[in-house]
């Protein structure tokens, strides 16, 4: 059977779109994780995750999903052998009070919502599923959380996880160590914050009015977690002891740059870490963001020896949505892994490859822009109907995964 005709990217160079999914008609996309043959999406709009079949990169077929409970984001997940960890939060851009997406970004959430202690209409915490059979989840435990919920999870396996969540108490989204010694019984071991953010006991916000300090999430390898705090900037902790993380070093350069710090990716054979500030407002009205490059080789002295280069082939700045780094392929295990070519989605800009092998001198080696999405699934008003390309997953062959806001799943050859 033929393969049903591709949407036209707008722009591409060393790369060719392949594959495309509307996700069984719930195109908005966020994290994804392509584990055994088979996607796992979550999703923004939709209050739920998505399985699609990739077996066949040229003919993906929508193979499930799993709703979340009412009122409930279910925006990042892992999977890692048998099991797949989905975040469950409190869904804000359902919120009438986060329509615009200034609000969201640049404030703490707590100071917009305050979780209701009676009947709060969200699941708040961390549900896991038994994935042996990949397109048949079947939910095992879940570890709840009272508060907003997690945002994002870092699992790869063993006895730890690792999650950012806005718990009662706090201002915003913390850092949190996970027990699965038994999966059927998680347990929340250890957490960290960066002063001023427990409100509980008195602490107060140092930083300035408009800025949100936030862990977006962190990657661990080894006994150190990366963290990256929105505009709270970057985080060294020594996670040995899992129940007590203690900070190594802090870096923050929001202001004068404008923060946004999502994803710190360590790359330790060479004693790098990439580190991308996601745009979050339209038309660069957050100023300009990069992705970083720093040398870690003292990790309590973190330097910033290089960016990335930004897209040039046309003026992304005006064309509407947002333009800027989102998200970084992360080197799970069992994916594509090297420490000289690294993949990253820029929004309005699409996927980006670049080639760091001179450290000093990243270079964009590929590209590709989606096609604008068919319709939109985000509903808050006044979003243009622009592509919005969001997480990037690069398997084992090198087969590059895009979710998108609105446009459904974009499967990619990388041919630099």
């Amino acid at each position: 059977m033929a393969s049903p005709a591709l949407p036209t990217p707008e722009y591409s160079r060393n790369m060719r779109l392949i594959g495309h999914s509307d996700q069984g008609g719930k195109p908005d996309g966020v994290q994804i994780m392509v584990h055994r043959g088979f996607a796992y999406i979550g999703h923004m709009v939709s209050q739920g995750f998505s399985i699609v079949d990739v077996r066949d990169v040229n003919n993906p077929k929508a193979a499930g999903f799993v709703a979340a409970p009412p009122g409930t984001w279910n925006v990042h997940l892992q999977a890692h052998d048998d099991l797949l960890l989905v975040v469950n939060a409190r869904d804000l851009f359902a919120d009438a009070r986060f329509a615009d997406e200034k609000i969201y970004y640049t404030r703490s959430v707590s100071d917009t919502v305050r979780p209701e202690k009676t009947d709060r209409g969200w699941s708040a915490g961390l549900r896991i599923y038994d994935i042996s059979t990949p397109d048949r989840p079947i939910e095992i435990s879940f570890l709840s959380l009272e508060g907003i919920g997690i945002h994002r999870i870092w699992y790869v396996g063993g006895r730890w996880a690792y999650v950012s969540a806005l718990i009662d108490g706090f201002s915003d989204y913390i850092f949190l160590t996970i027990d699965l010694a038994d999966p059927l019984k998680p347990a929340v071991a250890g957490r960290y914050w960066l002063p001023g953010m427990n409100s509980a006991a008195g602490e107060t916000p140092e930083w300035p009015e408009g800025k949100r300090y936030a862990l977006h999430h962190a990657i661990i390898s080894g006994d150190t977690a990366y963290g990256s705090w929105r505009d709270g900037g970057l985080t060294l902790l020594d996670v040995s002891d899992r129940a007590h993380p203690t900070l190594i070093s802090h870096r923050n350069w929001s202001p004068p740059f404008g923060g946004g710090t999502h994803t710190a990716l360590p790359l330790p054979s060479r004693d790098l870490l990439v580190v991308l500030d996601e745009a979050v407002l339209d038309n660069q009205q957050d100023g300009e963001k990069l992705i970083w490059l720093f040398d870690i080789r003292d990790p309590s002295n973190p330097v910033s020896i290089a960016t990335f280069p930004q897209p040039v082939e046309r003026d992304y700045v005006s064309k509407g949505a947002h333009f800027g780094p989102h998200n970084l392929h992360e080197n799970r295990p069992g994916s594509f892994i090297s420490d000289t070519l690294i993949f990253a989605t820029y929004q309005n800009a699409g996927v980006r490859a670049y080639d760091i092998s001179n450290p000093y001198r990243p270079k964009e080696t590929g590209a590709l822009v989606p096609a604008a999405p068919a319709a939109m699934m985000d509903k808050r008003p006044g979003r243009p109907r622009v592509i919005q390309s969001c997480d990037v997953f690069v398997d084992a062959e090198g087969i590059i995964y895009s979710t998108d806001y609105n446009a459904g799943l974009s499967i990619i050859e990388y041919r630099g």
